[in-house]
């Protein structure tokens, strides 16, 4: 391939994760191009150039409809599709011999479920977006997990017709679904603009948030889970990581070097967050406040005893109260909070693993390292390595 490769990305715009996704494929181009893009800024509406006149050699997509799904079948081009169906993914169908990106909805899943859980949330509930794929796999990782912890999900049905999905008259029925909900309620949505829905439907109905009803999404969009009110707390998915590997992919395709469909997936980091979610539901008060005291103080070199001396009750009646209420001790809580944090500053900063320890409240990087390797069976730094070996990966194979 000798001449400059022109990429039609039918990836939306307006929502966080195209957006990630999108920086991720340019950030690609932009070492190994140049490419020539053509992009339709926008939702999910979706119109494919004559690729053969435009000269079009490679396609990254969310095929929304049978008729782009047939351009692009037609086009006979390199293609990587986004988040494909089950029956598209069947052997026997057409798009199931493309190369494929999905996000880890069951993992994004798991990780907002045990959110809400840490906070100490018993009751439970899920907003999803009907006819999507990924709102689906979602909804099954939320409900496996909470089931799995001994507690059930009370997943809201959205309207069947068009007409009825139209935001103004949605809204008044998700109000209604949400003020019957036993309370407190831990809410997942299974995407930033859902749980942005989710919160203006809670102002419709009078709900405090997080008092009353918590709500996580997914996707991380900044800006828009910033805009929310209160801001919105979301799981942050690699999308800009899963965009710059499928371009990379995209790329080997093109050159003739990949015959057989791959499957790349946007793995979920953590949880960011915001004012939605900040909060401890538990019915003990006590064991509230020394939560509420380790997640404010866990930076610090403090230890159980400060907790102790913090809500005034005896080690042991704190040790066994804490048990009960989250099923661990307050030592293994406060290495929670610790390593949660830490895993933060390895993905979005370059600090080095011993600013890392101080910065979370360990007092010697040793003994950081020590914690982080049994808990999850690695260093920090061979962690944070193991983050980027899949894009350094296909840097090496261009």
């Amino acid at each position: 391939m000798t001449d400059t490769p022109r990429v039609a990305l039918l990836i939306e715009t307006a929502r966080g994760y195209g957006r990630q996704m999108l920086r991720g494929i340019v950030r690609y181009a932009r070492l190994h191009g140049p490419w020539g893009f053509y992009i339709t800024p926008g939702d999910f509406e979706q119109t494919l150039p004559r690729m053969q006149s435009w000269g079009g050699t490679g396609i990254i997509a969310r095929i929304e409809t049978p008729r782009i799904a047939q351009a692009i079948l037609d086009s006979g081009l390199p293609t990587i599709a986004l988040d494909l169906s089950e029956q598209e993914l069947a052997a026997e169908h057409p798009l199931a011999r493309l190369s494929e990106v999905s996000s880890d909805s069951a993992g994004a899943a798991r990780m907002a479920a045990e959110h809400l859980l840490e906070r100490g949330f018993r009751h439970f509930a899920f907003v999803g977006i009907a006819g999507r794929i990924w709102s689906q796999r979602r909804e099954a990782g939320f409900v496996e997990t909470i089931h799995a912890a001994g507690f059930s999900v009370q997943s809201y049905q959205p309207p069947r017709s068009a007409g009825q999905r139209a935001w103004e008259r949605e809204q008044p029925v998700l109000a209604d679904w949400l003020r019957r909900l036993p309370k407190p309620v831990g809410v997942m949505a299974c995407n930033d603009d859902r749980g942005r829905e989710v919160l203006e439907a809670c102002r419709a109905a009078e709900l405090h948030v997080p008092e009353e009803l918590a709500v996580t999404g997914v996707d991380n969009d900044e800006l828009l889970c910033e805009l929310s009110d209160p801001p919105l707390s979301s799981v942050a998915l690699n999308a800009e990581g899963v965009g710059y590997r499928a371009a990379a992919l995209l790329d080997r395709m093109m050159r003739g070097r990949v015959r057989k469909p791959e499957h790349l997936v946007a793995e979920p980091l953590h949880v960011v967050t915001r004012r939605s979610t900040d909060i401890i539901a538990m019915g003990d008060p006590d064991i509230a406040e020394a939560v509420g005291f380790i997640h404010d103080h866990a930076a610090e070199l403090i230890g159980v005893q400060d907790v102790v001396e913090h809500v005034a009750i005896s080690r042991r009646n704190l040790e066994t109260r804490f048990r009960k209420s989250l099923g661990r001790t307050p030592h293994a809580e406060l290495q929670r909070v610790r390593l949660q944090r830490a895993i933060r500053f390895l993905v979005e900063t370059d600090l080095p693993i011993p600013k890392i320890a101080e910065a979370v409240g360990y007092a010697t990087p040793s003994y950081f390292i020590q914690v982080f390797r049994k808990e999850y069976g690695t260093t920090p730094a061979r962690y944070r390595r193991r983050l980027d070996a899949a894009q350094e990966n296909e840097r090496g194979l261009r």
